[in-house]
């Protein structure tokens, strides 16, 4: 019982939770998308918003179809959000400042 306790609490490598943060196709199209529709700047937290929301939806589905990198980071899934929202600010800003019509 003990070892399993164990294993279940064994640390992941912080770095791992910043590039899958970084990366996530979710919070970078739903970021860039809504960053270039937005038409004022205060617009952009909400558009990180939903990014993060996108994101944390496609690690949960990953995690529950078992995908073995992202099983582990998944449990740091609060951290893991806060990272996708900070990201998913730079990547609205990007498409709010190169891809919005004017």
């Amino acid at each position: 019982m003990l070892s399993a306790l164990l294993v279940a609490a064994l640390p992941f490598a912080p770095m791992t939770v910043v590039v899958i943060a970084l990366l996530n196709p979710a919070v970078i199209a739903v970021a860039l998308y809504l960053g270039a529709k937005a038409n004022e700047a205060q617009k952009l937290v909400v558009a990180a918003f939903a990014a993060a929301l996108a994101g944390v939806a496609l690690i949960w589905l990953a995690a529950e179809l078992r995908l073995e990198f992202i099983a582990k980071p998944a449990r740091a899934a609060a951290g893991i959000f806060v990272l996708q929202f900070l990201f998913g600010l730079v990547w609205a800003a990007i498409g709010y400042r190169f891809l919005r019509k004017r």
